[in-house]
């Protein structure tokens, strides 16, 4: 696995609106926990609430018109006096319409309905919600609506990988982003929650308007692109529909992330639904139409990636660098250097070849805290991880402060220096 990578220092990506605490760096497990205390009704739009709980699969029965609704949650009627029943007014104007706001707001807190939970989410912090599902075989006899523990972890992971294609396609159109824009996309997704549905069958996502709705705006133009790329490579047998949806936010990320999705199942999807507080992105319809692919898709979607993986073109950079690695086989020559990219690409490190007298430049470099400036052509193969035909090695000045943090860098690797120093 490789390490998060990262990209152009002068690119800035709002920071997310809630701390991240997963040691994976993707969205994090949905649980009643985070929400903290319930929404205040004062801040709370009912028919907002109203979309929320139409979307969600409450059932609207009736109510005063023109003054309030009775909600039920989704499933067969209950019983007289049983089960949660929300009266949601139709506008503030009236005296008690706050206090009816309020009591529904307890309420859905104290339902057992999953569906009450996802509802009060969307209320804390708009967002737009992004739900995968995957038709699987009953693992066991009578376990109906159960998934295998393999197949809630592969539909959790490839949804992670289809939000990540997403935030990739926000930081730049490209057939293949490799190790670039990597760390700045995860942290786009820091904020969204995740919540599964019982059964492990279905995922939804909650991707804060602010600053997420990029992300779902990039992803609902990519997975009709590639639906339509896919339909027309099957009928026609070329890929051209998969050079032209680059422009929408396709990518071989993309591609191998709903080849995850669909993999050992009897087929996928992927629906959206925009945030109802904050109205419907420009150039996208009010209820997008749910993306649906199956394993016969498959070939064209592998075939796709290869393609994007093998035309990627090499891009001529020049990087500044510190240098944080030194290895040759034998004490003069050429050797090894992998740097810490300051400026220049969209990455964090990249490994170049030098000769003698650059290697050389390199090393006195480090020694005395200075980062260098190369020129070269950064490779699409490996990730774009690897600069070559490297000319213009020099030793670049920087302030106190900077030259002081990597006489610190150098202070933690030594032993890397060491093994340059001997030839190891």
């Amino acid at each position: 696995m490789h390490r998060p990578m990262d990209e152009s220092v002068n690119e800035v990506i709002p920071s997310a609106t809630r701390p991240h605490p997963s040691e994976y760096g993707g969205p994090r497990p949905f649980a009643p926990e985070p929400l903290g205390s319930i929404p205040d009704p004062a801040r709370i739009d009912p028919e907002v609430l109203g979309a929320l709980l139409d979307r969600h699969g409450w059932h609207r029965r009736g109510g005063a018109a023109g003054r309030y609704s009775r909600w039920t949650p989704p499933g067969p009627p209950a019983p007289p006096g049983g089960g949660t029943s929300l009266l949601v007014p139709d506008t503030t104007a009236f005296p008690d319409s706050q206090d009816l706001l309020g009591e529904a707001l307890t309420a859905l807190a104290r339902s057992a309905a999953p569906s009450a939970r996802e509802v009060l989410v969307s209320l804390a912090v708009p967002s737009d919600e992004i739900r995968w599902w995957r038709e699987v075989p009953e693992p066991v006899a009578g376990a109906a609506g159960a998934a295998s523990w393999t197949g809630a972890e592969q539909l959790h992971t490839a949804a992670r990988q289809i939000l990540l294609a997403g935030a990739l396609a926000v930081r730049g159109r490209t057939g293949y982003h490799g190790s670039r824009h990597r760390r700045r996309a995860l942290a786009a997704l820091e904020g969204i929650l995740v919540g599964p549905a019982p059964g492990g069958r279905d995922l939804t996502a909650f991707v804060p308007v602010e600053p997420g709705r990029a992300v779902a705006v990039r992803l609902y133009h990519a997975l009709h692109a590639t639906r339509e790329a896919v339909d027309y490579q099957r009928a026609t047998g070329g890929f051209e529909a998969f050079d032209t949806a680059v422009e929408a936010g396709v990518s071989r990320e993309l591609t191998e992330a709903v080849i995850a999705l669909v993999g050992g199942s009897e087929g996928a999807g992927i629906a959206l639904e925009w945030a109802p507080a904050a109205g419907i992105p420009e150039g996208c319809p009010a209820r997008p139409e749910p993306v649906e692919f199956s394993p016969g898709d498959l070939p064209a979607l592998r075939r796709a990636g290869a393609r994007y993986l093998k035309y990627e073109p090499a891009a001529t950079v020049r990087i500044t660098g510190a240098v944080v690695r030194l290895r040759r086989s034998g004490p003069r020559g050429a050797g090894i250097v992998r740097l810490r990219v300051l400026a220049g690409a969209e990455v964090p490190h990249v490994r170049l070849e030098l000769d003698e007298e650059a290697y050389r430049i390199a090393g006195h470099a480090h020694l005395v805290g200075l980062p260098i400036r190369v020129e070269g052509r950064l490779e699409s193969r490996g990730g774009f991880r690897r600069l070559t035909r490297t000319s213009q090695v020099v030793p670049v000045q920087v302030d106190e402060a900077e030259r002081d943090r990597l006489m610190k860098s150098l202070q933690e690797n030594v032993d890397s220096f060491e093994e340059a120093c001997t030839g190891e």
